[in-house]
């Protein structure tokens, strides 16, 4: 996940127009010099940049390159991912359907989403669709979940909020949450019987003309003049599919065609005379529903302060002028959606390149510009805040490094930490071990275990197949737990920051799939002691066991002969085999002891 771990949501803010330039225009004379030093200097890939003003697009060009290995240049028809500018286009569905009275934002999404469950009792009864709207549910983001355990199943990522623990009560503090906007996408789907993307295409891209934008790496893979996503030193790196939870931040655009979005915000929904929002929903979504922070006046920036959310949209004040804003950033790329309603001005900026500083920097020095405001060196500002965040990575690698205790060795050979570990709102890590090493598997990423003392361990990013010591997660250290018989039973990972405990994954078996003639030759009565008999015996094409006193047990395969009660965690079976194939006895392993049962 190089520099990528998805902080998949900033604020930053922009929107697309065309390769326009208004020579005319004094605002704009020297802007592509200043622009094109802002790349320079800051050595980044490229991006993209497009200016609205009232109903048309003034300025529109691309700055770098979509493809750096072959010099192929952006322009202001490349496509990039987005991001979480995605979340606006799924509210603004939300929007029309109320306009529709097909519902209403006071109502309970599990009206819509009869199976969505949160993690108790009194948030089912309180959330409300306005609630996921404005990220104010209480419940952080988890995102972990999705990006570490993707899948391409939105009911199954559904399943998993039940489980996502809440850090605080509903509307008392706001948190950003993907899975929220995902829910949206999925209430909107229950509603029109049709998929989100389906929804995103006729109701806005259609009527916009925004043809080219599409909701999916596959559909971007095929088009010709879309950009590849590169890290620091122009290092290309793989686009990430964000499956199911597409509705939080999935689509790809250009800033051309980004450009009639913004277009129709500043136009009270309006664009070339047809009504595609509602005007109501606008003003609604671009007014506060949330405090997202204080965001003071600083003595560098007396000019900008307040940090509200509305739906799919960060509020704030930028000297003076009022500001409605988003960001994006997904892996190899960052994006920034802007306008300005009272000056009837939009700005957006799409870079290729992961946590770039770009989007920001451009959108305020263009701001600046359009708005006539006094000049701020914006690129210096940023290169300055930089260099503080730098010097407190290093500060903070120091503590963690002092905080290591030397000496130490796990409690466990490598080989009794392999296995697989469940969170049921997370998904399943495979712990295996390769030469001498551990290794952690999610259905996204291969960590090396590289041991920091005791049985904690730092996960380190193994990209191509080569371990990548500059990519560690010390943010969250996997943590054994072993049982009372020393058994590896659990790990747990700081996955989630609002939440002071870690998240814990306990080990599970891997079922294996028996035929039913396989399973048969259990079958039998098995004597416990001279008094008890257990039978095993098959029902629904299912194995039981029966000890006399205590209720039926479902049996789960997890090996050659051997078995796990399910409902019982540590209680196991092995069925003795002679050297004919016959099963002779029945072996009861238990966290008190193991017990033989001869069969009869």
């Amino acid at each position: 996940m190089k520099n990528k771990i998805l902080i998949i949501f900033f604020l930053f803010f922009s929107i697309s127009l065309k390769k326009v330039f208004s020579q005319n225009d004094d605002r704009l004379k020297g802007l592509d010099n200043e622009l094109n030093k802002v790349l320079k200097s800051l050595k980044e890939t490229g991006f993209a940049v497009a200016i609205v003003e009232k109903d048309k697009m003034i300025y529109a060009k691309g700055f770098g390159y979509r493809d750096y290995e072959n010099k192929i240049l952006n322009d202001e028809n490349t496509l990039f991912a987005i991001g979480s500018c995605t979340k606006a286009f799924t509210s603004s569905i939300l929007g029309v359907l109320r306009d529709q009275g097909k519902l209403n934002f006071e109502d309970s999404p599990i009206d819509h989403v009869k199976e969505l469950r949160f993690y108790n009792g009194n948030l089912n009864e309180i959330i409300s669709i306005r609630d996921l709207m404005s990220h104010r549910t209480g419940v952080p983001r988890h995102d972990f979940s999705w990006y570490f355990f993707p899948t391409f199943s939105k009911d199954s990522l559904i399943k998993r909020i039940q489980y996502h623990k809440p850090f605080t009560t509903v509307r008392n503090k706001y948190w950003y949450n993907n899975f929220m906007f995902l829910v949206q996408g999925v209430i909107a789907e229950r509603i029109t019987g049709k998929s989100w993307e389906n929804n995103i295409r006729e109701k806005i891209f259609q009527p916009l003309g925004m043809n080219r934008s599409n909701l999916s790496i596959e559909e971007l893979e095929k088009e010709e003049n879309a950009a590849f996503g590169y890290l620091n030193d122009h290092e290309k790196t793989d686009y990430y599919k964000i499956a199911g939870m597409r509705p939080a931040g999935s689509i790809n655009s250009s800033v051309k065609e980004m450009s009639k979005w913004l277009v129709t915000w500043i136009n009270g929904g309006k664009y070339n005379g047809n009504q595609i929002l509602p005007s109501s929903y606008v003003l609604e979504a671009m007014s506060s529903h949330n405090v997202s922070g204080a965001n003071l006046p600083t003595k560098e920036t007396p000019d900008l302060h307040f940090s509200n959310y509305g739906y799919g949209w960060q509020i704030s004040s930028y000297k003076g002028h009022y500001r409605v804003e988003h960001g994006g950033a997904i892996d190899g790329f960052r994006a920034s959606t802007s306008f300005f309603p009272t000056d009837s001005l939009g700005i957006v900026v799409l870079a290729n390149q992961g946590g770039s500083l770009i989007p920001a920097i451009v959108r305020n020095i263009i701001s600046d510009r359009m708005l006539e405001e006094e000049k701020t060196d914006w690129l210096k500002f940023v290169l300055k805040q930089r260099k503080a965040i730098q010097k407190d990575n290093k500060e903070a690698k120091k503590i963690f490094t002092s905080s290591k205790i030397e000496g130490t060795n796990p409690s466990l050979e490598l080989e009794e930490y392999i296995g697989y570990f469940n969170h049921p709102g997370y998904g399943t890590i495979e712990l295996l071990k390769k030469e001498d090493s551990l290794f952690a598997v999610t259905p996204y990423i291969t960590m090396w275990l590289d041991h920091y003392h005791y049985d904690t361990f730092v996960p380190v990013e193994v990209v191509n197949g080569k371990i990548d010591t500059l990519l560690s997660y010390n943010d969250f250290l996997i943590k054994f737990s072993l049982n009372n018989k020393g058994e590896a039973n659990s790990l747990n990972i700081k996955f989630e920051v609002a939440i002071e405990e870690p998240i814990e994954f306990k080990r599970i078996s891997k079922e294996v799939n028996l035929e039913k003639e396989e399973m048969e030759k259990y079958i039998g009565e098995y004597k416990l002691t001279p008094q008890v008999t257990t039978k095993v015996y098959l029902k629904d094409d299912k194995l039981f066991v029966f000890i006399p006193g205590q209720p039926e047990y479902e049996l789960l395969s997890i090996g050659k002969n051997k078995f796990e009660i399910i409902i019982l965690e540590g209680y196991k079976l092995e069925f003795i085999i002679n050297n004919k194939g016959m099963v002779t006895d029945l072996l009861f392993i238990q966290p008190n002891g193991n017990f033989s049962a001869k069969k009869k």
